[in-house]
């Protein structure tokens, strides 16, 4: 079946309201917290609709414009890294939906990171000083570059909190052999340094960031999406400052985290509903990382405003 020849159908997709759920005429393969993913003969059909997740909950509404974003930022980068590492990307089918080669995934997120933040900053803070096989040095601030690029990966889950992993558990349990993690930990690094110094160029740290790989009938190759708002930090290299948060001149969910944080919610219990003013916000820096990131707009343009300008404007106490 061929899919550009079939009219697909989203929920919502004619109205200004976010797409939360999609109804395509295809059979569905898989629902994950923003994608829902669907067989297309020997190739998948991943749409990425916006709902939107924070601590690995997803939130009540959805942000419009969001899964575009992620559709658009997601091409942009396989297409410069296909040299790098192979991926499953085969061809933009619309504004929210790309066709890639089936794929066994590994569940497992390789998570690297060059800054010492978000709950890397956490276990550090708590007294912590190996994290991902490396030894830290005492003094480091927030937010301060590592001395070396580090990975601390994590269990791969549809729904709940993902779990730290070592390679021991990895190869243990099934997930990799030596031989494949080997092959990925130094992908994921060749990776990251192309990520880095392509952000650099348009003004954009990313300190950290998530990726995930499978198996195909070719080998090993890059899966689900490469850094995003959704799966990395997307730093304004002229704001950046150690020790501080960097969330005012942030575009990825960082914002959206720390508004969580401060009305109180963590990950535990119901998901609250976001006040427009936030959806705003948050809108406008999944629209800006696509944007600034294409060499199309700049972090200045978008007029951001922090969390404590939000709480101040939504009258928070």
């Amino acid at each position: 079946m061929n899919i550009s020849n079939k009219k697909v159908s989203y929920v919502g997709i004619m109205t200004s309201k976010p797409v939360l759920e999609t109804n395509l005429s295809l059979p569905i393969f898989r629902r994950g917290k923003v994608r829902d993913v669907y067989l297309n003969g020997d190739y998948l059909l991943i749409v990425s609709t916006d709902r939107i997740s924070a601590f690995d909950v997803n939130m009540k509404n959805g942000i419009p414009s969001k899964g575009e974003s992620l559709t658009e930022l997601s091409i942009y980068w396989f297409r410069h890294t296909s040299g790098i590492f192979p991926n499953h990307f085969l061809r933009q089918i619309d504004s929210r939906s790309i066709e890639v080669i089936k794929a066994e995934r590994i569940d497992i997120e390789w998570v690297a990171r060059r800054y010492l933040y978000g709950s890397a900053w956490r276990r550090y803070n708590a007294g912590e000083r190996i994290l991902g096989g490396v030894k830290l040095p005492n003094g480091l601030e927030m937010a301060e570059e590592l001395p070396e690029t580090i990975l601390t990966p994590t269990t791969k889950a549809e729904t709940g909190h993902d779990l730290p992993l070592v390679k021991r558990e990895a190869i243990t349990n099934n997930f990799v052999t030596v031989e494949e993690w080997r092959e990925l930990e130094e992908a994921t690094f060749r990776l990251y340094e192309s990520y880095m110094d392509k952000a650099k160029s348009k003004g954009i740290l990313i300190p950290d960031f998530k990726l995930e790989f499978g198996k195909s009938e070719d080998g090993l190759i890059q899966i689900d999406e490469p850094p995003t708002h959704d799966s990395a930090r997307f730093w304004s290299e002229k704001n950046y400052a150690k020790g501080k948060q960097q969330e005012s001149h942030a575009l990825d969910k960082e914002f959206l985290r720390q508004y969580l944080i401060r009305i109180g919610f963590s990950g535990d219990g119901e998901s609250p509903l976001l006040p427009p003013l936030v959806v705003e916000e948050i809108s406008k820096r999944c629209i800006g990382s696509s944007k600034v990131l294409s060499g199309k707009g700049k972090i200045e343009d978008l007029e951001l405003r922090s969390v404590n300008q939000i709480i101040l404007e939504l009258g928070i106490t």
